[in-house]
């Protein structure tokens, strides 16, 4: 008899790939490219080993992408009576499938098809600047002396990079064969690497089986310097320096401090690789090889919070994945609540406490301009065919995930042991793709006595409610023991809060002396009462601005906020220099919706147009959008990213614009 957690993996339907996955076990898949920067092409074949799971199948059906043209497909089959396997001719056809997406349908001859029996079907194909396939002029890159490519797969971009089983339910092996012009470096993320300097090739092998859209490649300027026993960071040379000394040798502390919790790093090495602003996002936790951006170097504490939090999806979302996109906070509410438990182990509960909740002020503040009842806040969010993943990708899966993970651990009474159930879960399903079913019923089972006091059904608390429930978490975690560092943040906001703020009061908090989390937590909370009345924006600016000035971009961008947001004039110059200096989406994207929001649209557009050359076209589309479509940004039409694609959609390679609401708050790993 099959379980009921089985029964839900056979009915198991991906809306997002339009693949016949069920039908076929894809056992491995090798990858043979050109890389042309000069025609910013990509040209190879892929070669499929795959085994019939299901009788009477006569095709076989992959998840591409319009960006990508296929030439030709083949097959070997065995030759008669012991002669030489003959080469056949498969047809095929390409149909639409989403505006993100199309399928390719590959017709198989019978002596193609035995059950169980392995066969091999080989793709000849051309692809250019697809979602996954970000090419940058030497100009858009950190030393602007040499182009650079690089791929970003999550959620559903890797079709237009190769064609496949587009799918978090699909794990498999892969190898890579890449050719590329002298003086490129290439790195992928796989478990074993080698080069061959006569032939310009790089050749690379990932012996443990992931979903494809963890299959990622960067080919460029790089360099390297080793930071630990099984790891190094890579990077443009004028920013390596940098990377190293801002890491120093926490990255093996980190590594330690993750084992002894969750149990061992199964994926050999952790590689870092620091990529220019135009990267669309965060960071991604592609296994051995974590990308993330070189404007993220600006701030110790942010860099360490997402380096940490990459490191804990070697165990969450790399090891053990959501098996669709629906319950993506199996990987990011996981991979925040194991981060959470690294640094308190690293640097103590104050430290991850005050972390935790600016993040979840974060939540609260998109709660807000949601509404309670918005289906976005579903930790099972169930969306219809033709809506990208990428529209959950939101402080939800990452927070109201978190919140639920530590209700399960609070349940437990000892955090020692959950972390037993932790390591237990992680080897019961390593390698595998899971549902919610599975963690829960594997946590009863791990715990029988909260399953005799039937804990998942508990008023106000039940397990389903947190699941397929709207609204904020039904729970908050315990955040008192960062009283010592949240406390003076919140006596300054009362300050500011009165009617008429004493400067000589205010004048004895020294910001200078605060952590980075905590002066972000402050200015979150006064943007959260924006706007201001002018007098308190005169002397807010009086107190901060020159000092703020002096600090990183995440304090910076909060504060000019403040100044959008409050139309305050005299510090407009400020927006303009930083708008000038930084050009990564999240920094430039919050800014942008900011100023076409309010009354100053017009300063909006003359800065776009000083600084668009130097932006990434695919972050230029998504600015023109926003500075020329009828109106700015509006959250209120997030309901629809659950039931249709959106009205106006982004350029289709620009994966990351999708009206997530401040990507800069979301702990981007996608």
């Amino acid at each position: 008899l099959l379980s009921s957690a089985d029964l839900a993996h056979c009915r198991l339907v991906d809306v997002a790939s339009a693949s016949n996955f069920h039908s076929f076990k894809l056992r491995h898949f090798h990858l043979d490219l050109h890389l042309n920067f000069a025609v910013k092409r990509i040209t190879g074949w892929q070669v499929l080993e795959l085994t019939p799971v299901q009788p009477g199948v006569q095709s076989l059906i992959l998840d591409t992408h319009p960006s990508l043209l296929v030439h030709s497909v083949d097959c070997k089959v065995p030759g008669a009576s012991g002669a030489p396997d003959v080469v056949l001719s498969l047809t095929y056809r390409i149909e639409p499938f989403t505006d993100y997406g199309s399928s390719l349908n590959i017709s198989l001859p019978a002596a193609v098809i035995r059950p169980h029996r392995a066969f091999r079907v080989t793709i000849r194909y051309t692809t250019t600047d697809g979602p996954a396939i970000w090419w940058l002029d030497a100009e858009l890159t950190c030393g602007q002396t040499r182009p650079l490519v690089f791929t970003q797969g999550h959620s559903v971009c890797n079709r237009s990079f190769f064609p496949c089983f587009d799918t978090p339910a699909v794990k498999s092996t892969y190898s890579a064969t890449v050719r590329v012009p002298e003086g490129v470096t290439v790195l992928m993320s796989a478990s074993r690497s080698a080069y061959s300097k006569q032939d310009r090739v790089f050749q690379f092998s990932m012996e443990y089986p992931v979903p494809a859209y963890l299959v990622a490649l960067v080919a460029g300027d790089l360099q390297h310097a080793d930071i630990g026993p099984r790891s190094r960071v890579w990077a443009e040379p004028c920013i390596l320096t940098c990377a190293v000394s801002k890491l120093g040798g926490n990255v093996e502390r980190w590594l330690n401090v993750a084992e002894g919790l969750f149990g061992p790093y199964v994926w050999g090495r952790y590689d870092i690789v620091f990529l220019p602003p135009s990267f669309p996002i965060v960071a991604m936790e592609n296994p051995c090889l974590t990308f993330i951006i070189s404007s993220i170097l600006e701030s110790q504490e942010f860099l360490l919070i997402d380096v940490i939090h990459e490191i804990a999806h070697g165990w969450f979302g790399n090891a053990v994945t959501n098996a669709t996109w629906e319950e993506m906070w199996l990987s990011e509410g996981l991979a925040t609540y194991a981060q959470r438990r690294i640094t308190t182990e690293a640097y103590g509960d104050a430290f991850t406490c005050l972390e935790t909740m600016f993040r979840l002020d974060a939540l609260h503040r998109q709660m807000r301009l949601l509404g309670d009842n918005n289906p976005v806040s579903k930790l099972q969010a169930k969306f219809e065919p033709g809506v990208n993943p990428s529209s959950l990708m939101n402080l939800f899966t990452y927070e109201k995930g978190f919140c639920f993970v530590s209700y399960l651990s609070q349940l437990c009474g000892d955090i020692e042991r959950f972390d037993s159930f932790l390591r237990a879960y992680i080897e019961k399903f390593r390698f595998s793709s899971v549902i919610a079913q599975d963690l829960l019923d594997f946590f009863l089972g791990f715990f029988p006595e909260l399953k005799e006091s039937c804990v998942a059904q508990r008023e106000g608390l039940e397990f389903e409610r947190w699941l397929n429930g709207c609204g904020p978490p039904l729970c908050e975690p315990d955040l008192s023991a960062g009283k010592a560092l949240t406390g003076p943040v919140q006596h300054l906001c009362d300050l500011w809060g009165m009617d008429a703020p004493e400067p000589q009061v205010i004048s004895t908090f020294d910001l200078s002396s605060w952590s980075t989390f905590q002066t972000v937590l402050f200015l979150d909370r006064l943007l959260d009462r924006s706007p201001l009345p002018q007098e308190v924006m005169s002397l807010l600016s009086s107190c901060y601005s020159a000092l703020l000035d002096d600090m990183n971009a995440e304090v910076q961008i909060r504060w000019l906020q403040i100044v959008v947001r409050n139309s305050f004039y005299p510090d407009l110059p400020r927006v303009r220099s930083f708008l000038h200096k930084h050009t990564s989406r999240m920094y430039t994207v919050p800014l942008y919706e900011d100023l076409c929001g309010g009354v100053m649209k017009c300063f909006a557009v003359e800065v776009f147009y000083q600084t668009q050359a130097r932006l990434h076209p695919n972050l230029r589309r998504t600015l023109q959008q926003i500075l020329f479509q009828s109106s700015a940004f509006n959250t209120s039409t997030a309901p629809s990213l659950l039931t249709s694609p959106p009205s106006a959609p982004s350029s289709p390679t620009d994966p990351t614009a999708n009206g997530t609401i401040a990507l800069r708050d979301v702990n981007v790993s996608a």
